[in-house]
């Protein structure tokens, strides 16, 4: 029996275009550092300081602490000014949807990200999502002392939400780190979605119990469970 459903932000249910890559590579080549776009792919859904370590990491750049809080600063404000003005961001279709139905049926949903509270706060407030009128719980991975591809995320809104048993839990996401997450973390379904930073072929190279087109998808396949 599913009690949760931990659904992932950017790419799984936000549409954003490519924006976090963008702001990856216009931070980096502030910096001086060229990224490649294969590497960029490898960071998503991390935690944007992690990701920005690999990165510099990568390019052989010495990596500072100092550095890498510039840095976060400088993709903080970038992805900041996205959320609040570009017009293109929105609920990816079927998102708000999925939401409802699970409530309705007495699952519990979840947010989770790669992403900093303040982040989140901006793009909960763009899209109208709230706490606990449209999901149960959000966490973002600077609240907790390490993100994806680690379980603490998972875990933690379990504690949160009275679920005992991650076999059911439900993980949905667009990314490899995603996946890794919700495998980590016992869930009993661990979802990839392709609407986001990873093909079909791409997510199937990583553990998983199901990969679907949409997180539109994601009611029909778990309800009928």
């Amino acid at each position: 029996m599913i009690e949760l459903v931990v659904f992932d932000m950017a790419g799984t249910t936000v549409y954003d275009g490519a924006a976090v890559k963008n702001a990856f590579t216009a931070t980096l080549l502030g910096a001086g550092v060229r990224v490649e776009p294969m590497m960029l792919q490898t960071v998503m859904g991390m935690p944007k300081p992690v990701a920005i370590r690999q990165l510099l990491a990568a390019a052989n750049r010495l990596v500072t602490d100092d550095e890498v809080t510039l840095l976060h600063a400088d993709f903080v404000r970038r992805m900041e000014s996205h959320y609040q003005s570009d017009p293109g961001v929105r609920a990816i279709p079927g998102a708000a949807e999925a939401f409802a139905a699970f409530r309705k049926a007495g699952i519990k949903v979840a947010l989770n990200t790669g992403f900093s509270r303040s982040i989140v706060k901006i793009l909960m407030a763009r899209l109208g999502w709230q706490v606990p009128a449209t999901v149960d719980a959000v966490v973002a991975s600077d609240e907790l002392p390490r993100g994806r591809p680690h379980p603490d995320m998972i875990l933690h809104l379990m504690e949160r939400l009275g679920i005992r048993d991650a076999r059911q839990v439900a993980k949905v996401g667009d990314t490899a780190a995603d996946l890794e997450e919700g495998t980590r973390a016992g869930c009993g379904w661990v979802i990839g979605v392709t609407t986001g930073s990873y093909t079909r072929e791409q997510l199937a190279a990583f553990p998983h119990s199901h990969i679907v087109k949409s997180v539109a998808d994601v009611p029909d396949l778990l309800l009928r469970l």
